[in-house]
């Protein structure tokens, strides 16, 4: 990477507010999943890495919904943490028995929460 690009990448990270940082992290799992699912050929190292980008993603935000130091509200909290185990079941679910339209639900939810995050939605 360039030391302009780096210079870039830096800035953008210190000027952006966690919602936007938890947006385009969303976005990025959100890709990665329908990149699996437009160009499906069967499962596959793409489907394994974007399976396991997006969990890992919703596993931060399953155990930062339960930490006490969270200031969000409870119901707010257990709707994070209600969708997160709906994301891993989902994703085991597409492990177990791949199939591309499975991965819409995952999208769909990850470009939604997105939105909303990002004061789109």
């Amino acid at each position: 990477m360039s030391n302009a690009a780096q210079a870039y990448a830096r800035t953008s990270q210190t000027t952006s507010s966690p919602r936007e940082i938890e947006a385009q992290a969303l976005l990025k799992a959100a890709r990665q999943l329908q990149e699996v699912q437009n160009n499906w050929q069967g499962p596959g190292k793409a489907m394994e890495n974007a399976l396991l980008f997006n969990r890992r993603l919703w596993s931060i935000f399953m155990s930062a919904a339960q930490a006490d130091e969270n200031p969000q509200s409870i119901e707010v909290r257990q709707n994070i943490a209600n969708i997160g185990v709906f994301v891993m079941k989902q994703t085991v679910d597409m492990q177990l028995n791949p199939d591309p339209a499975k991965l819409k639900s995952l999208i769909d939810i990850n470009c939604n929460l997105a939105a909303g995050l990002s004061g789109r939605g």
